[in-house]
């Protein structure tokens, strides 16, 4: 029977656990906290019960246009941030996570104080314990990076939100991807004075131009300030009670005065306490551990998934990362990984949405039709009075398979899966037209946009007539012949 060591608790690492046990090896899980990871304790839940609250605000203000008579709410900072720790105590107990791992035979050490390797076959515990392991999965996550500058230690993190009992008046967010852009609708919709700093060119950089230009003018609407193209952060001073920003703009520098700066600059594995070196792992990569496709590291029995490979940092694709991680280390290298199809998003207002290719990487690469959908076209949107956003879909030419999706819109997280399914499934576009969705529903636009690519691809039949008509306009529960 095969020994395996699984180094953190959180989605990947547990996925990992269980998937090794199935497979009959003798599994020890460590955790150095609380088992649940970043996402559950840290990210992703919490997170979310402020998004919730931040949209329940924003839906007040459509109380009089469906003749609702109230005041719009306040904020009491404190209790929400109470309610957010309540929330995660309610999904630890839903989880059962040790009990589950118990039950199946997964030995769990939580608590640890963290884990080091002493040799590449032995690992010492927090409280001085030493283990050893024929194989070891790595899945320690990670953490917000920080940069040092002059005043740093005056900034912010994501991590340090939770220990907040009022809500700041004003905030300046350093960094536009995920994270960043999550926080300023969030606090925006509060009430705080947001102002939201990118280096890149744009916010949203690695996402399709058109859903950062979309959620860049979403942002203004609501009166958040977007600057692009900042040359980083030059230091922050203490002023009062205010801290002053201070940051590159071109051939200057700007400033602006804040009661709270959060840095949201990216995400780094939790690679120092693990004393790689010591099994063998000499060096990392911009602090991850580097894997081939099978997640194997430099040192054939260890292994790596989720946040710390650096791959794809999210909680579906480090549960699919642990798994894959399990059956490679159990039974041998065999089942490569990959992250083509990865629905994913951020519960900003609007919402964004994404899978597979954007516009500018999928004409690189293939011959390719596009058919985008307002929202104001959405039955549903107009009922709920949520118009904002669009539907982009992206499709071959050749082979009328779907290579990606956009959008930006009400459950814009939702709908993404729709189209995630259909291209795990292969389908063509003709047949994700065909689709019979509920009517009147968010997903429906997926529908819509798949029947106007029919036309757009000559696909569906038409009169001569019709055709001169020039017509792009298709029905939510209209059909092909």
């Amino acid at each position: 029977m095969v020994d395996v060591i699984v180094i953190g608790g959180g989605p990947a690492g547990v996925t990992a656990a269980i998937r090794a046990r199935e497979l009959g090896a003798q599994v020890t899980l460590i955790e150095r906290k609380r088992l649940g990871g970043t996402c559950t304790n840290d990210g992703c839940v919490p997170t979310r019960v402020l998004a919730k609250a931040a949209r329940l605000m924003r839906d007040a203000e459509h109380f009089a246009a469906y003749g609702l008579q109230a005041e719009r709410p306040t904020v009491d900072f404190a209790q929400l941030i109470a309610r957010t720790q309540q929330v995660v105590d309610q999904v630890h107990a839903k989880k059962q996570t040790i009990a589950h791992l118990t039950e199946v035979g997964v030995q769990v050490i939580e608590n640890s104080g963290g884990a080091a390797f002493v040799d590449p076959y032995t690992i010492e515990l927090g409280d001085g314990r030493r283990l050893s392991a024929d194989r070891f999965i790595i899945a320690a996550g990670g953490h917000a990076r920080r940069f040092e500058f002059p005043g740093s230690e005056y900034a912010d993190t994501h991590h340090d939100v939770w220990n907040l009992r009022e809500l700041p008046k004003s905030v300046a967010i350093v960094g536009a991807s995920a994270t960043g852009t999550q926080l300023a609708s969030i606090f925006s919709a509060f009430g705080s004075d947001v102002t939201l700093l990118e280096a890149a060119p744009r916010i949203l950089a690695r996402e399709d131009a058109s859903i950062a230009k979309v959620m860049r003018q979403a942002f203004e609407t609501r009166g958040v300030r977007v600057i692009e193209g900042i040359g980083g952060v030059e230091r922050i001073d203490k002023e009062g009670d205010l801290l002053r920003l201070t940051y590159k703009l071109g051939d200057g520098l700007a400033s602006l005065d804040v009661e709270r700066v959060l840095l949201a600059v990216g995400w780094v594995g939790n690679v120092e306490s693990l004393n790689l070196p010591a099994a063998g792992l000499a060096g990392t990569a911009r602090g991850y551990i580097e894997v081939n496709d099978y997640l194997q590291s430099a040192v054939p029995h260890i292994f790596a998934a989720g946040d710390i490979t650096g791959r794809m940092m999210l909680v579906q694709s480090g549960s699919y990362e642990g798994r894959m991680a399990a059956e490679n280390a159990v039974l041998g290298p065999g089942q490569p990984n990959s992250h083509f199809i990865v629905p994913h998003g951020s519960f900003t207002d609007p919402e964004y949405a994404a899978v597979g290719l954007t516009e500018d990487e999928a004409r690189a690469q293939f011959d390719v039709a596009v058919v985008t959908i307002p929202y104001s076209e959405l039955d549903r949107a107009v009922i709920d009075d949520r118009t904002e956003g669009f539907f982009k879909l992206i499709v071959s030419q050749e082979t009328h398979r779907v290579l990606g999706a956009h959008i930006v819109g009400e459950q814009a997280v939702e709908a993404v899966q729709i189209v995630a399914a259909g291209m795990a499934a292969g389908m063509w576009v003709e047949q994700l037209a065909e689709l019979e969705l509920a009517y009147p529903t968010y997903t429906a636009i997926v529908g819509l946009a798949a029947r106007r690519m029919l036309r757009l691809l000559g696909v569906m039949p038409l009169t001569e007539q019709w055709q001169a008509l020039g017509s792009k306009l298709v029905a939510e529960w209209e059909r092909s012949a």
